[in-house]
């Protein structure tokens, strides 16, 4: 993008269009660029290459990043970003900054592991098969990060304030607004739910001439079934048939939402007292977070206590290899939550074949993954290059997810202190995105338009 004159306030949609994932937004104030998130394309091939292809601008070019939180789909680029050129500071807010330490090192060393099973195993294309970023990358990005509290305002450049909003989701997770030259515009990044059993409700946004708004959920409403009902069914139907629940789960947000229902549910004895394992070394350090922000969640001291008391924690390979070894009945929680990779793809070689077990899929499935593939039906999945029989019982809960649904989107909309100029609609697959536009246009009465991938906005007067 060539270089704009002082005074031009643009917007550049580089990610989330027509997908779930790869949240990256350029924001051109002046002379000045700011990149709000920094996210992977995950799912289907043709957006993953995305991340291998050359960055749409010059990250040497970029001055500041601002992250809305840190899952991968938001930040995990940041360490291939920093290796490009980029050298300027990277914000968000204190949980957010401490999550990321634990997630990119972690993503690090699973792509390093990916390539390096590949290379062994001769599965790649690629000869030798390479990470598209090292362990050693992701905590050299790390010295970057600089944390900011809700409500403080900042300059990431010079001419330019911004500000944080709880946005709920998961810990740290944050609407990002920048103001330039009398003009705002807010990020909703990630929108959680109002009544959530662990986060905290998402706060209104900030007064702004302009909003992007995500629309994960954009084309449905969340059931009103409890999570606590849904889980407790399929954790009796399976311990009655001494099955394995293996649940693909999300480390941050998700892992910590299903130990604690499940600890309630054996506590009131609901459900039968089963070994419950959380083979995730990423999502044990993240669950020892919210004791560190207890103010981000609704989880007391007794509650963390209970979770701890119920689960076993898997630390080392060698204890994730002897679960597989294992009887049930059981629960296995383990990332990555849409069966992109990591320790869960392991437990489903060694128990998707069984009937008496179950998958349980408890978050947004995008398309091309795994994880959307058990959703659908499939009967079989590919994983690390061998063909893996799905006899067990697929279970995708309903109430687990972590974003808001249409319905909640619109009602944090309708909190803005006036009407937007427009309502820029992504990080939602097409039937998603343009339901919520259609509905944000008939029932708030607002400009709303789902950009292509690219699309260059003006956002001056």
């Amino acid at each position: 993008m060539p270089a704009m004159p002082a005074g031009d306030f643009r917007l550049q949609f580089l990610g989330a269009n027509a997908t779930v994932t790869g949240s990256r937004y350029l924001v051109q104030a002046g002379n000045r660029r700011i990149l709000v998130d920094c996210g992977l394309f995950q799912g289907y091939k043709s957006l993953r290459l995305r991340n291998w292809a050359p960055f749409p601008v010059d990250p040497g070019s970029i001055d500041a990043v601002v992250l809305t939180h840190a899952h991968l789909d938001h930040s995990g680029y940041l360490p291939r970003l920093v290796r490009s050129g980029f050298s300027g500071q990277v914000w968000g807010t204190h949980a957010t900054v401490s999550l990321c330490g634990i997630l990119l090192p972690d993503s690090g060393r699973l792509l390093e592991e990916e390539a390096s099973y590949a290379n062994r195993k001769g599965t790649s294309k690629h000869h030798p098969a390479e990470p598209l970023y090292s362990q050693s990358d992701a905590q050299h990005c790390l010295r970057r990060l600089r944390g900011v509290g809700f409500g403080q305002a900042f300059e990431p450049v010079p001419g330019v304030q911004a500000s944080l909003r709880m946005q709920g989701h998961i810990l740290g997770a944050a609407a990002v607004t920048l103001e330039y030259q009398g003009t705002r515009i807010t990020f909703s990044g990630d929108l959680g739910r109002p009544h959530d059993p662990v986060m905290l409700a998402p706060v209104a946004p900030a007064d702004s001439d302009w909003i992007v708004s995500e629309s994960t959920y954009g084309d449905r409403r969340h059931p009103a079934t409890a999570l606590v009902q849904e889980l407790r069914e399929v954790l009796r139907r399976v311990a009655a048939r001494a099955g394995v629940v293996v649940i693909p789960a999300f480390a941050v947000g998700r892992a910590q939402l299903l130990l604690h229902v499940i600890a309630q549910l054996q506590a009131s004895g609901e459900v039968p007292v089963v070994p419950v394992f959380l083979n995730s070394p990423m999502a044990t350090d993240v669950t020892a977070l919210y004791r560190q922000y207890p103010d981000l969640h609704r989880l007391d001291a007794a509650a963390l206590d209970a979770v701890q008391r119920t689960t076993q924690i898997v630390s080392s390979v060698e204890q994730s290899k002897a679960l597989n070894r294992r009887k049930g009945p059981m629960v296995i929680v383990s990332a990555s939550g849409m069966a992109t990779g990591g320790r869960v793809l392991h437990h489903l070689i060694a128990f998707a074949p069984d009937p008496r077990n179950a998958i349980v899929l408890c978050g947004f499935q995008a398309g091309g993954t795994r994880g959307a593939s058990l959703a659908a039906g499939a009967r079989s999945l590919r994983i690390y290059g061998q063909d893996v029989a799905v006899n067990a019982e697929v279970v995708p809960l309903s109430a687990a997810s972590a974003h808001a649904d249409a319905d909640e989107v619109l009602d944090w909309l309708r909190t803005a202190p006036r009407a937007p100029r427009t309502v820029f609609v992504t990080h939602g697959e097409p039937d998603a995105a343009d339901a919520l536009r259609l509905r944000i246009e008939r029932e708030l009465g607002w400009h709303a338009h789902v950009p292509e991938y690219l699309e260059q906005v003006d956002l001056a007067p």
